[in-house]
Parts: structure tokens; C-alpha cells; sequence
């Protein structure tokens, strides 16, 4: 039994793709962030996942992401799925990195009158928002995830995290069902939705040969089941925090790129408000790559305090 060729050829997409190139019109993404932030890419037929151990962050970068990704599109809709977390606990973290009040005064309400201003900021700039995005209620599968995205008609679906999403159909192992569940992510994507993956990670070898979820180790395969996901995923990310516990340094890093150049973000999260930030130090004061002994005297330079004049300001 023979099997018709199915192929396309290039000269019947030459003039549309010659025509897409000269107009100058660059692929829809929407904004996440300023500065360095503004690299994360995030549009229609994109897959987007971001990875890290408990606690790493995960969950507060990608609300993060979304919900400034609403506040700069201003008819952008959004659908989220977390397997975890409530949608009240959600918009608890959102509102302390917006007011600035921290996160533990605003779970168990301990708020007072110094607190009213920022708040009433923050809530005016949330409640505008709360028309465009929604959370998917129980159960948690990708059948009632799509459900959900087309009744709402969701540009943007966050799912947090992948493991826990079941895809249809009877899967032989955690594994199969992960890959089935990125196959059908990468089809909603190919549907011109964008589509932010979190997924879990597994620990990975320190310098010294101990587990940890930090460091330089963790790489694609540390994506929890992974095979498909970084296959199907346009960008992986996993947040990898900093050896020193007491430092709020993390690195994103940025281990696949299908449509550009892969580079790691320096960024600090700010766990007391859930919020992140990029380390802008790391990027304006790196360190040329000098002689040994230049190389000292920058760093001993680094370490100096500049003197206060008599007016109480830098000379």
C-alpha cells in the first residue's frame, strides 16, 4: 500500500514569507516587564515554560508575568490554572508586590491605616484587570482547561504546574502523560493562543557533590519528565536561586531559545512581596576581563565606600 508524498514547497511560501519579511511587521508578543524582563517572550503560537525546585519562585515570576503582561495590553484576557493555590492567595501575592506591604500582613490581615494608601494604589490597579483574566475550578485537566479558554476567549493560558494537568486518555507513566499533555499544549499554541508552562524541576549536583535545586547543574534535563517538554516548549527557562540562602539573587536561566539568541537574566526576588526585579549591578558593573592584577584593584575598588562631603552627599 503506497502513501501519497504530503511536502510543501518552498516557492509556494517564497512570496508570502518575502512579503512578511519586507513589510517590517515583527511576530505579536506581549510586553511582560521592563529592562531585561522585556526579553521573556510571551504571544500567539508561543510556549513558554518556566521551571524550579519548591520555592524557588515559579509561580510568583509567571503571575508576575501575566499580570503585567494585562496591565501593558489593555484587551489581552488571560486563563489560569494552578493546581496549588487558591485563587484569593494569588491575588494576595499580587497585591503586596504592587503596594509594596508585605505579604505576611496582607495573608492574615494585619493591615492598618499606614497601610490604606498603597493599598487603595494597588487595588485600583488590579481591580481594572479582574474582567480579563480568569481561574479554572476543579477538575484540573486539559479537557476543562480548553473548555474554559474558549468560553472565555483566553489569549494567554498559564498553567502552573504541568505534572499535575491531566491530558485525555489512558497514559502508561507519569512520563507519557507529561509528553501527551505538552503535545496537546503545543496544538493550542499552533491555534494562536500563548501558552506559559511552569513545571517542577529535579535536584541537580553542587561543586561539592551535594543535591540542591541552585546553581549552574540544572539544565533541560532537569525538567521533571522531561523529553517533551523541552522539545514542545519555544523558550525554557528554570529559576535557579543562589548557593547563599541569605541572598536574594536568582538566576533565570535560559536554556533553550527556538527563535533567538538563549541568555541568562540576573534577577533578585524579593520573597517578603513576591516580587522580581533584575539585578541591573551584575549587568553595569561586570567586571572587565583584564590582567590578574587589574583584575585586584577593580575588585578592591568595588568594595570601597565613596566619602560623604559636608553636605551629606557623594563626591
Amino acid at each position: 500500500m503506497s502513501t501519497a508524498a504530503n511536502y510543501l514547497c518552498a516557492a509556494d511560501v517564497f512570496s508570502g514569507w518575502r512579503d512578511e519579511v519586507l513589510t517590517g511587521q515583527p511576530p505579536t508578543l506581549y510586553p511582560v516587564g521592563s529592562g531585561e524582563l522585556a526579553r521573556i517572550e510571551i504571544g500567539p503560537g508561543l510556549v513558554t515554560l518556566i521551571g524550579g525546585g519548591p520555592g524557588a519562585g515559579k509561580t510568583a515570576l509567571t503571575m508576575q508575568l501575566l499580570t503585567d503582561a494585562l496591565r501593558l495590553t489593555p484587551k489581552l484576557r488571560a486563563l489560569v490554572c494552578n493546581v496549588e493555590m487558591a485563587p484569593g492567595s494569588l491575588l494576595d501575592r499580587q497585591l503586596s508586590r504592587l503596594s509594596g506591604v508585605n505579604l505576611t500582613a496582607i495573608r492574615y490581615r494585619k493591615l492598618g491605616a499606614e497601610h490604606a494608601d498603597r493599598l487603595d494604589q494597588a487595588l485600583n490597579t488590579l481591580e481594572p484587570l479582574a474582567e480579563r483574566f480568569c481561574f479554572v475550578r476543579p477538575p484540573f485537566d486539559l479537557g476543562n482547561v480548553a473548555a474554559a479558554a474558549d468560553d472565555f476567549r483566553a489569549d494567554v493560558l498559564l498553567l502552573d504546574y504541568i505534572q499535575r494537568i491531566l491530558p485525555p486518555g489512558e497514559h502508561g507513566d507519569k512520563r507519557g502523560s507529561v509528553d501527551a499533555a505538552m503535545d496537546y499544549l503545543r496544538q493550542f499554541a499552533d491555534a494562536g493562543v500563548a501558552v506559559m508552562v511552569v513545571s517542577a524541576v529535579g535536584r541537580s549536583k553542587d561543586n561539592r557533590g551535594r543535591n540542591t535545586y541552585a546553581g549552574d547543574g540544572l539544565n533541560l534535563a532537569s525538567f521533571r519528565e522531561s523529553s517533551e517538554l523541552e522539545y514542545g516548549a519555544d523558550d525554557a527557562f528554570i529559576v535557579a536561586p543562589d548557593a547563599d540562602p541569605d541572598t536574594q539573587r536568582v538566576t533565570l536561566r535560559h536554556l533553550k531559545s527556538r527563535h533567538g539568541e538563549a541568555k541568562d537574566l540576573p534577577l533578585l526576588f524579593d520573597r517578603a512581596h513576591q516580587s522580581f526585579t533584575v539585578e541591573t549591578s551584575i549587568a553595569t558593573h561586570a567586571k572587565p576581563d583584564t590582567g590578574k592584577m587589574r583584575s585586584v584593584l577593580v575588585s578592591l575598588w568595588d568594595h570601597t565606600t565613596p566619602a560623604a562631603d559636608d553636605t551629606g552627599g557623594v563626591e
